[in-house]
């Protein structure tokens, strides 16, 4: 691990100081955001992006003929298409705009979801999020479906002998997480899904975090869906992708009706567009998805591989600094992680810790992070998540670490 005096300041501009929220101070201290798997800041070009919107032609989208619809239609279609490039779809019809990742994962049971059968299964693992296991265990309800877990090891990474033996014939969907929102594991997604495949599984990809952090080509990655969230990705909330086979998306049943999703409606009989528009029902989240776009526009305009070193950098600056000091037990140990540390302190509840580090000036998450199968597995009922981003910096490292010493000294 790179020693934290080692750390060499990116050679781009100051990427905090696009962010306005990082200039305010919390408790009388310079902010030290460290819950970016939460949600991320957002930077003035996507807060800029979505006023000029409202400020200057907002409208509906594909219904109005003037001029204010026509340009708001183009800008949301081209935050489609931006997203498109940016994930490397074939197509932006490959591009379904959602509330979030969590909507995402819903439409995918609740519509591919009515092919299954009772006794097929789907494997899921230990890691998930739980937007990536209640909508699978409504299926378990309703449909008779059954759940097969894959455990994590002591370090965190996944039991991959463990996944090779639960796939089977009967294996009919594999949906799991590219990186932990609650330890930073990454996974092996491409082996994953090619062994999915070999038993002729349907594959889906959480990218809520491994978008931000990894990044994606999903025609390299080769699953059926992948899905991921806007305000992680320094954009917007209420504004998710759901991104599917273009072949697969037209052989599936609407998720929801309504407006903006027909073709034909009568009272005898409806028909629908092919996707994405098959499922946007409604007004979409039009200044979001615009917003979106923004922020996809700022990281192709930035230093990103660079920034994403940094990041590995920072973590591995924070790791080496609360592993030298008694009584904090880390729990992000995979091989292969990113970006988020997930720890402890002797006989101080998590909640307890970020109060205080709160009065500091950090800003962490604690709790089990939605991931309570995780925390069975890791024996604790919650624990201290700090995760890191573009605009975090080695004086946020040294905050961490003088927040870990403070509730020490406190709880003495």
């Amino acid at each position: 691990m790179m020693p934290a005096e080692k750390i060499i300041p990116l050679k781009i501009r100051d990427i905090k100081s696009d962010f306005p929220a990082l200039a305010q101070k919390v408790n009388g201290r310079d902010v030290a955001y460290l819950d970016s798997a939460a949600s991320a800041q957002k930077p003035q070009a996507v807060i800029g992006a979505m006023n000029a919107v409202l400020e200057t032609h907002y409208a509906n989208v594909h219904r109005g003929v003037y001029s204010f619809s026509a340009e708001t239609s183009t800008k949301f279609e081209q935050a489609r298409e931006k997203v498109a490039a940016f994930i490397n779809a074939k197509t932006e019809r490959e591009v379904i705009f959602t509330r979030n990742a969590t909507e995402a994962i819903n439409l995918v049971a609740a519509s591919l979801g009515q092919r299954l059968q009772s006794g097929d299964e789907i494997i899921l693992t230990e890691l998930e999020h739980h937007a990536n296991i209640v909508p699978w265990y409504f299926l378990t309800q309703s449909k008779g479906v059954l759940i097969k877990t894959v455990p994590i090891l002591e370090n965190g990474a996944l039991d991959m002998a463990a996944f090779d033996a639960l796939l089977s014939k009967k294996t009919k969907l594999v949906a799991f997480t590219q990186m932990s929102n609650a330890l930073g594991t990454v996974t092996d997604a491409a082996q994953m899904i090619a062994k999915a495949k070999s038993v002729g599984a349907t594959v889906l990809v959480d990218g809520s975090q491994g978008i931000v952090h990894i990044g994606a080509d999903v025609q390299k990655l080769g699953a059926d869906f992948y899905v991921f969230t806007g305000h992680k990705l320094y954009g917007p909330t209420g504004i998710g992708v759901l991104w599917g086979r273009e072949e697969l998306l037209n052989a599936m049943p609407p998720y929801q009706g309504g407006g903006e999703m027909i073709e034909h409606v009568a009272f005898d009989k409806v028909t629908f567009k092919d996707a994405p528009y098959r499922f946007e029902a409604g007004t979409p989240a039009i200044v979001e998805a615009i917003g979106l776009g923004a922020a996809i526009d700022y990281i192709n305009g930035i230093d990103y591989k660079g920034a994403l070193a940094r990041e590995h950098e920072l973590l591995a600056a924070a790791e080496q600094r609360l592993a030298a000091i008694d009584g904090v037990k880390i729990y992000s140990r995979a091989p292969d992680r990113a970006a988020i540390l997930s720890f402890g302190i002797d006989k101080v509840h998590p909640h307890d810790i970020a109060t205080i580090f709160d009065q500091l000036g950090l800003c962490v998450r604690a709790g089990h992070h939605c991931a309570q199968p995780l925390m069975k597995a890791l024996k604790c009922t919650a624990t201290v998540r700090a995760s890191f981003a573009v605009y975090n910096t080695i004086d946020d490292v040294e905050r961490l670490a003088e927040g870990v010493m403070k509730v020490k000294k406190l709880f003495a």
